[in-house]
């Protein structure tokens, strides 16, 4: 799963198209009926970027955070291994942060 997210940001292009890609490809996945990306917003959660059929029940939610900030989570609704979901996160991280909100902050990405 990860090597294919991997091979989506080395294809590069505009942060809400990979974005896009990276939850298409895993809610392409068998195991995977949904995947989203929430941005942190205010102190709340948005969902941004999402692909395939909600199935909440069996939602997990892994934080993304940049640099050490929260910046948002991936939500996916299947049966897969946290340190893989884990691991999508962390190559997604940079992406989320241009979504995120900065309160007018500069960041460096």
């Amino acid at each position: 799963m990860a090597v294919h997210v991997e091979e989506l940001l080395e294809r590069g292009g505009e942060a809400d198209d990979v974005l896009r890609a990276v939850v298409s490809a895993l809610a392409a996945s068998p195991a995977i009926a949904w995947a989203g990306v929430a941005f942190v917003e205010e102190a709340d959660l948005v969902v941004g970027p999402a692909a395939g059929e909600p199935a909440p029940e069996v939602r997990a939610h892994v934080p993304i955070s940049f640099q050490g900030s929260a910046v948002g989570e991936l939500w996916v609704d299947g049966e897969v291994p946290p340190e893989d979901l884990q691991r999508v996160a962390a190559l997604i991280a940079p992406l989320v942060l241009i979504g995120w909100d900065t309160g007018g902050e500069a960041w460096e990405p």
